[in-house]
């Protein structure tokens, strides 16, 4: 078998190249996976970055998006729908997250709206995470996902943009997109400009977050007088300037946007798909398998474990009233931390790791209330998150930090209750009112489904990129 396929990739490597490759890189994961596919992982993953702030500098002085491009695909293309090719960092099936979760959903909306849409993923994925599939294309209900994956991991930032733009070429040669729309960070936007340099399809870029402020969040050490702050912050800017369209997640991000020169930012915020509108199934079965009792109240979260998520603050909160269960969904570098304070202050908290996307809804049926114990980091003031529109939408109360990004989404009393962040004295009296207050917790929770039914479902807020869409795509031809 092994000489076979290894005959048949030789033998199409003279006609079509490409289909070479996938055959060798399907060959190599399939026969003997336990030596091969650590050396793909390695071979796919981005090479090591000795000089983060060179890199930065390398990427301002090559400045794709000078919007030159040969228009080549003008011409021809249909008017009646448009094509958007979405290019984005990671995706599903292989990753789960509220990025890959956002993406998915705009994509099903726009086709629902009459959109053609299509995504392309970073170079390397899934590869570069070491996960073992090397199909160029898959599918998600219905979405087609293009992955870029080459023989060898170019060296440095700008040789992987111009790779990447490289085998996305053929796709966008086929495809005709009327709109690039490429989302966070600005390796995606550099790709997706350097393509309309060479085609002359108008770029969309879609800010979901600041990365320079999320890193910083990650590490106390740093500074904003940080070089590597100071550069990322410029590479996002510039690339912010160069697309003919920006889009954004919420008020605070498009003021953030706005005050570095940019203008007419167009806010397409989180949303929930309208499955998340139905009555939450029964949680009797899962609480018992989770082994917490029927008439405990749980208090919980579905997160990636961040720092700035703020759980060690819900944990200290839980040790104050020592009459609640924390249900805790997700992972991430600060779970191993997390379990360890919890056992520290013998706080009754359930880890359950990742779960499923299609499970979501099990874990938060288990919930009498949801919490978003972001900190009170420049990156939680700006970025409002997925998951409490989620859970609101399920009917389930939400207790927040109160800073800017979730109040764009909580009414004080209304549609949940906001508190201090980071200070679990200030959380333990908030929650002590929501535990003891059955009614308080029914109106609140039935508001703020309200508010998310009539406000935020995908195929709503979607709508928005249209008018945008159509107009640079006009400015285009």
């Amino acid at each position: 078998m092994f000489f076979f396929s290894a005959a048949l990739a030789w033998r199409h490597a003279r006609d079509d190249p490409r289909r070479a490759l996938r055959l060798a890189v399907r060959l190599a994961l399939r026969v003997v996976p336990g030596r091969v596919r650590p050396h793909l992982a390695k071979w796919a993953r981005p090479t090591p970055k000795s000089d983060e702030s060179g890199d930065l500098r390398a990427l301002l002085a090559a400045a794709p998006g000078s919007g030159t491009g040969r228009r080549a695909l003008a011409a021809g293309r249909p008017a009646d729908r448009l094509r958007v090719l979405h290019f984005v960092t990671n995706a599903l099936p292989a990753t789960q997250a509220g990025y890959t979760v956002r993406t998915q959903r705009i994509a099903v909306a726009q086709r629902e709206l009459g959109l053609d849409p299509h995504v392309v993923t970073r170079l390397g994925h899934p590869l570069a995470q070491g996960i073992s599939d090397a199909r160029p294309e898959c599918e998600v209900d219905g979405v087609p996902y293009h992955r870029l994956l080459p023989w060898l991991a170019p060296r440095g930032p700008v040789r992987e943009i111009r790779k990447a733009a490289d085998l996305a070429g053929p796709l966008v040669e086929r495809l005709r997109p009327s709109v690039l729309h490429a989302a966070s960070n600005h390796m995606n936007a550099a790709v997706a400009l350097e393509l309309r340099d060479r085609y002359g399809v108008p770029v969309a870029y879609e800010v979901r977050g600041f990365l320079e402020d999320s890193w910083l969040s990650r590490d106390p050490a740093r500074t904003e007088a940080d070089e590597f702050y100071r550069l990322t912050r410029e590479v996002e800017t510039a690339r912010m300037r160069s697309a003919d369209l920006v889009v954004t997640l919420g008020e605070a991000m498009r003021e953030e946007i706005e005050s570095r020169g940019v203008r007419d930012v167009l806010v397409v915020p989180n949303a929930v798909d309208d499955s998340f509108l139905t009555p939450l199934p029964d949680g009797a079965k899962l609480r018992a398998e989770l082994g917490i009792a029927p008439g405990e109240v749980v208090v919980g979260l579905t997160s990636t474990f961040y720092g700035f998520e703020g759980i060690a603050t819900l944990i200290e909160a839980a040790a104050l009233r020592r009459d609640i269960t924390l249900l805790l969904v997700g992972d991430g570098p600060e779970r191993a931390a997390l379990e360890r304070r919890a056992a520290e202050l013998e706080v009754s908290a359930v880890f359950t790791g990742r779960v499923p996307v299609d499970q979501v809804r099990r874990y938060q049926a288990v919930l009498d209330v949801f919490a978003v114990p972001r900190t009170a980091d420049r990156v939680c003031q700006l970025v409002t998150p997925l998951k409490p529109l989620e859970a609101m939408a399920g009917g389930i109360p939400v207790i927040a930090s109160d800073v800017r990004a979730l109040r764009e989404i909580i009414e004080p009393g209304v549609t949940g209750t906001l508190t201090v962040p980071e200070e679990p004295e200030s959380w333990a009296n908030c929650l002590d009112q929501l535990i003891y207050s059955p009614k308080t917790r029914g109106e609140i929770g039935q508001a703020g489904r309200e508010w998310v039914a009539e406000n935020r479902t995908w195929r709503a807020v979607t709508a928005r990129y249209l008018k945008p869409y159509r107009k640079i795509a006009e400015a285009a031809s």
